[in-house]
């Protein structure tokens, strides 16, 4: 593909997320550069305010929030809305996008998008990846991000398994409502 001249891959990798940003109605991200919905169906919505519950105590008493906010992948073309993520207050406050690396644990509901999402936050080090697969019934908690992914995989455990979040969380969570 040619690039128009002034305007160079970074360039075209601005334009896009600062466009995505502005979509009217429905939350939108970039995943591999295509622009991608980042709705949410109600029962992968209730999965996710119910680990959001569970994990909420512990992230206040970290001195974090949790939210869905967005995270930017510099040099690719992805733009991220997690299901749910962990990110402490003082990186949240005021900020409009965030790394994956800023967050302690980002969570996913599987779907077609979830795998490639889950890559790029092994990439850029994104600590801890939950993946709620809501088909299989299962969880998998991803650690140890490196450049190839994540170099430990716990699961996937069915629902109502306990899954234990390491440390900074050390917490043992519930899945059993995730049905």
């Amino acid at each position: 593909m040619s690039t128009a001249p002034g305007h160079d891959a970074e360039d075209r990798e601005q334009a896009l997320k600062y466009a995505v940003q502005r979509v009217r109605g429905d939350r939108a991200q970039i995943v591999e550069g295509v622009v991608e919905p980042a709705s949410t169906a109600w029962a992968d919505a209730a999965a996710l305010e119910s680990l959001g519950d569970r994990i909420r105590p512990r992230a206040r008493a970290l001195g974090c929030v949790t939210g869905s906010g967005n995270l930017d992948l510099p040099g690719s073309p992805n733009w991220f809305v997690p299901g749910l993520a962990v990110v402490p207050a003082a990186r949240a406050k005021g900020a409009t996008v965030l790394l994956p690396s800023d967050t302690l644990l980002v969570v996913e509901i599987a779907d077609g998008l979830a795998e490639r999402k889950r890559r790029r936050y092994a990439e850029y080090h994104a600590p801890l990846c939950l993946v709620v697969d809501r088909q299989e019934k299962s969880v998998t908690l991803y650690s140890e991000p490196g450049r190839l992914g994540y170099t430990r995989v716990d699961g996937p455990h069915p629902f109502g398994a306990r899954i234990r979040l390491p440390e900074p969380f050390g917490l043992d969570l519930d899945t059993s409502d995730l049905v």
